[in-house]
């Protein structure tokens, strides 16, 4: 009877990990696909030029999203059938995202300085050629980047030549603002830790989903044995 219950236990625990774990990734996919498609940023996946490293991320973010939601499925339907194959193949789906997440964390951390100078560039290269043509593709481009980062121009003065893509800023805000290089260098050395410890409990929560599926294949194993 203890080993039902304890098999009983660990089922539910299991099922409410593989919930949160289907929940985070329909977020992680949400959030993707509206950087994909959203009209804001939907112009820098087209725009020549634009930093590879910006969409490359986008587009593991939606594969990351989905093999989440499927790992989750997969995993709270081997712990209703009690099926020890099914569990398996969840343990090692889980094994492969903690190795990726891994690997992706030091390639990020590695190539940060380059992912920004990347960003940096192309925005003033799009600034510059903006200012010499205004081809309003380029306005677009120009919007989706400094609305999104709420910043104005290289100086960040209305004054330079693209006012008509910045933020509608009141009072004295709108003569002076934060510069668009700059406020991508902000983003990227103010939000790091964030990202990092988002990570950091992405992780934990795989290992701990890694640690109940094996509980559960285990408790499976001695209850069959007792019958």
């Amino acid at each position: 009877m203890g080993a039902v219950d304890g098999l009983r236990w660990i089922k539910y625990l299991m099922f409410v990990f593989n919930f949160l774990c289907c929940l985070a990734g329909t977020g992680v996919l949400a959030s993707a696909l509206w950087l994909r498609f959203d009209k804001n940023t939907e112009v820098l996946f087209h725009e020549e030029g634009s930093p590879s490293t910006f969409y490359t991320g986008v587009y593991i973010l939606i594969v990351a999203g989905s093999l989440m939601m499927v790992v989750g499925f997969l995993g709270c339907f081997g712990a209703i059938r009690e099926s020890q194959c099914m569990l398996g193949l969840f343990f090692i789906f889980l094994l492969i995202i903690l190795t990726t997440e891994v690997a992706a964390g030091i390639w990020g951390l590695s190539n940060k300085d380059k992912i920004v100078q990347e960003l940096k560039q192309f925005y003033i290269q799009t600034f510059e050629n903006y200012q010499k043509t205004k081809q309003p593709t380029l306005k677009e481009t120009l919007r989706a980047i400094q609305y999104g980062f709420q910043c104005c121009g290289t100086t960040g003065t209305i004054f330079d030549g693209a006012s008509d893509t910045c933020p509608k800023k009141e009072g004295l805000e709108q003569f002076v603002t934060k510069s668009c290089p700059s406020a991508i260098d902000d983003l990227f050395n103010s939000k790091m830790h964030v990202i990092g410890g988002v990570g950091i409990g992405i992780g934990v929560i795989l290992i701990f989903g890694m640690i109940f599926s094996m509980m559960l294949c285990c408790a499976i194993r001695r209850t069959r044995d007792v019958v």
